[in-house]
């Protein structure tokens, strides 16, 4: 049996994006987006956005409220920040629960956003290896549903989690949905 390489993973996750995108019923996009709809637009893939970290509690699990993008304030938990090296710079980025909820919340900004990204940031899904070590992969960044129409109202970013480099990994401007690169 062939080991499926990594790049040949993220290229069958995005196809299946795509797909979804196009044909699902859930799909974020209104019928009239899906008529023209030809792919979604993604940075090239490269294993060094794909991040192996230590992630540490906070010791105080303070609550804060975070604007979403019809101006609703939700309540976040700043449960647990991660460190990491890239672009030769040290970044840190706080994770975020939902009070009373188990799930890991990643949303961030950093020097592509409202260029390259959509202008709200950008969310990735945390790969919990053990209880404190985390696998991160910004090839597999993406928008959050508001992005692609009004109808959607989404969580926004948290100030401390703006990276002050370019990540150019994951999806690209939601404005791209006609084109694919």
């Amino acid at each position: 049996m062939t080991k499926v390489s990594y790049i040949e993973k993220i290229e069958k996750i995005r196809e299946r994006h795509n797909k979804a995108f196009r044909k699902s019923p859930n799909s974020p996009l209104t019928a009239e987006q899906k008529q023209d709809f030809k792919g979604l637009s993604f940075f090239p893939i490269d294993e060094k956005f794909k991040i192996t970290a230590k992630m540490k509690k906070f010791d105080e699990q303070e609550e804060i409220a975070i604007l979403s993008s019809k101006g609703e304030e939700r309540k976040y938990v700043r449960h647990a920040y991660f460190e990491f090296d890239l672009e030769g710079q040290k970044n840190r980025l706080i994770i975020l629960t939902i009070p009373n909820q188990n799930y890991l919340f990643l949303a961030f900004k950093d020097n592509t956003t409202g260029k390259e990204t959509y202008k709200g940031g950008r969310y990735v899904e945390i790969e919990k290896l053990s209880d404190n070590e985390i696998v991160v992969d910004f090839n597999l960044a993406y928008n959050p549903l508001c992005a692609y129409n009004d109808r959607w109202n989404c969580a926004g970013i948290p100030d401390e989690n703006i990276l002050q480099i370019p990540l150019r990994a994951g999806l690209k401007k939601y404005d791209d949905y006609r084109t694919t690169s």
